[in-house]
């Protein structure tokens, strides 16, 4: 088997998806050397890049069946690291989350982005065995469980953001699973019915806390919002990717609203916002059609899986990708809450990603044996 893929590897590697990913990565850096000129965030993007190809080649060559067969201990791991990161003596708190390892010699390390990934195997392993019949109730409330365990220990952080992008996880997998058609529509009519009665609840137990309350004013009547206070961060994006205009403002004015420092977190939660500003509409297109692409190549990557594990896998992280662009971008559009979700491959983060390379390279290892028994 070693000799057939060391002939294929070359031929079947998926060069234009990790072109792509490293396309974003670097158009990305540009944007946060941009944003945050003296930090030196845009040195550990790159050292966080280099990283990340290291660790996609490594499990593009490692056979994904045998990473899949040891996915509960992945999982455990996965939960520990997340259990050890709530202890305050070892998790490193930052704006009221206690979401951080900090790692000596490369800085702080955010867990919950790889037990996304394990998350993903785990429920792949799970699900993946070969059946002839429609999901059972029992079957799925086990899938719940596995989602569940580590979104409570994410929730203990407090980091809701992290959680919503795990949701999507679970959801592929059991809608690949052969999942009743009216459990579907069941369970969507249910959500949409508890949703209202669920942030009702948080409010009046104060689990939904007040500024979080704010930022969903925010959202849902903007007119009124404080733009000094809570809607101050969604005005300043909005503002921000306004001055982009069609090809993008001057990089040197020193009169943008990333230049005077008025945008938050641009490196981070409001990066597409920078883009914009910088590459305008024109480029903003260009940074979504290179999202689309990837995810297309994913998408094709689990069509070719020659098993229900891999296929799964790769879906999952696909849902979770797609969860995350989509509430960043919307988040900075103004149309969603602000809650601290990065932007896949743009965003600064070694964390977020390595985890996201990662992924690519298990896509890859599909891939590169779909014609090997």
């Amino acid at each position: 088997m070693s000799a057939i893929l060391e002939k294929k590897s070359l031929r079947d590697f998926d060069w234009l998806l990790a072109m792509l990913a490293i396309g974003i990565v670097t158009f990305g850096t540009v944007q946060i050397r941009y944003a945050q000129p003296g930090e030196g965030y845009w040195v550990k993007q790159l050292i966080g890049l280099g990283i990340g190809l290291i660790a996609m080649v490594l499990v593009a060559v490692t056979d994904y069946r045998r990473l899949l067969n040891i996915a509960p201990a992945f999982y455990v791991f996965g939960l520990v690291l997340l259990a050890v990161v709530l202890i305050p003596s070892v998790g490193l708190k930052i704006n009221g989350q206690r979401a951080w390892i900090r790692v000596p010699g490369i800085g702080q390390f955010q867990p919950s982005e790889f037990v996304k990934v394990t998350t993903a195997m785990m429920l792949a392993w799970y699900f993946g065995k070969h059946r002839t019949q429609a999901l059972r109730v029992p079957e799925m409330a086990v899938g719940v469980l596995i989602l569940a365990l580590p979104c409570l220990l994410i929730l203990m952080e407090p980091d809701v953001g992290s959680v919503l992008t795990y949701l999507p996880i679970l959801f592929v997998v059991l809608f690949l699973s052969a999942i009743r058609l009216r459990l579907v529509v069941g369970g969507i009519i249910l959500a949409l019915v508890m949703l209202p009665a669920a942030y009702w609840v948080g409010v009046k137990t104060n689990f939904v806390k007040p500024y979080q309350q704010e930022r969903i004013n925010v959202i849902l009547d903007p007119e009124k919002a404080d733009r000094r206070g809570f809607g101050y961060n969604t005005w300043q994006s909005i503002l921000t990717i306004g001055e982009g205009g069609l090809f993008g403002a001057e990089t040197t004015s020193e009169h943008s609203q990333s230049s005077l420092k008025f945008l938050p977190e641009p490196h981070t939660d409001f990066i597409f916002a920078v883009a914009a500003g910088n590459a305008g509409f024109i480029g903003c297109i260009l940074v979504l059609l290179a999202y689309a692409i990837l995810l297309s190549r994913l998408i094709t990557g689990a069509r070719r899986a020659p098993d229900r594990p891999g296929m799964l896998v790769i879906m999952a992280i696909v849902g979770g990708l797609m969860c995350q662009i989509f509430i960043n971008i919307g988040m900075e559009l103004g149309l969603l809450p602000v809650i601290g979700v990065p932007l896949p491959l743009m965003s600064a983060g070694l964390a977020s990603l390595i985890a996201t390379f990662i992924a690519i390279g298990f896509a890859i290892s599909v891939q590169l044996r779909r014609f090997v028994n």
